[in-house]
């Protein structure tokens, strides 16, 4: 009753201002088990993909977002939950992952569909980076549902880090014919199999997006970012420093120069 609501009230006017357009939407089955894998360009690809879709997709979403204390954390807490989002507790030995796989196979033996994406964050740079191979796989192999790749479509430059009034576009939205890995049923523990999955559907996602592949994380490409710009920002003020000593001792070698005189 919830994601009905908020998925008009959101929903609705998204459609209206952003007009995404979607290919592929026969591949998303009527009903039973799917899990939506795709790429992450934007935080508001949780948003428009369940817009184009007539079926509740649920993803996951840390656990802080829905135990903020306070009205604006409840009214936060109702929001996500409204959308479909899940809320999955970190704490523990093996943290969020072992809590997104239970999640995600709790939301599938309902006969629903589960929305991941196996970047595990969002691309700095709008590039395909490598699928982590716990998650997705795991709980393909888990539950034997289709894996459905899907591909948003400009979605990141809606609203660019730093910019607070989204630009008026048109997003994107491939969704790639269901994978099938019942090849694989039974060998969720074999490393090298959770690998291959992960990369095959990387593949699909690839092609659908048409992006760059970076066969690394994109969590250590945020990093290199980060310490790359720390750097920059480190040789820019070693840089002024410089300028500004070499100029107090023009400064006072002028000044020098004119007492003699």
């Amino acid at each position: 009753m919830l994601y009905g609501a908020m998925k008009v009230a959101i929903g609705g006017p998204l459609k209206v201002a952003f007009r995404p357009w979607v290919e592929g939407l026969e591949n998303v089955p009527a009903t039973g088990p799917a899990i939506l894998a795709s790429n992450h360009l934007s935080f508001s690809d949780s948003f428009f993909l369940p817009v184009v879709l007539d079926r509740k997709v649920t993803f996951i979403a840390k656990a802080e977002y829905f135990t903020t204390p306070g009205v604006k954390g409840r009214l936060t807490a109702a929001f996500f939950k409204g959308v479909g989002q899940l809320p999955v507790d970190r704490s523990g030995a093996r943290g969020a992952g072992e809590a997104a796989i239970k999640s995600g196979i709790e939301v599938l033996e309902r006969g629903e569909l589960f929305g991941i994406y196996p970047e595990g964050t969002r691309s700095p740079d709008g590039r395909l980076y490598r699928g982590k191979p716990g998650g997705l796989a795991r709980v393909a192999l888990a539950t034997g549902a289709p894996v459905i790749p899907v591909a948003m479509i400009d979605t990141e430059k809606i609203q660019p880090p730093g910019q607070v009034v989204p630009k008026l576009m048109r997003p994107g939205i491939r969704i790639g014919k269901p994978l099938d890995f019942s090849r694989y049923q039974g060998m969720e523990h074999d490393r090298f199999v959770l690998r291959a999955l992960t990369d095959e559907v990387m593949y699909e996602i690839m092609k659908l997006s048409g992006q760059e592949y970076v066969d690394m994380y994109a969590t250590a490409a945020k990093r290199q970012i980060a310490e790359a710009a720390k750097a920059a920002k480190e040789a820019e003020k070693a840089e002024k420093a410089a300028k500004a000593a070499k100029a107090a001792k023009e400064a006072e070698k002028a000044g020098e120069e004119q007492a003699e005189s």
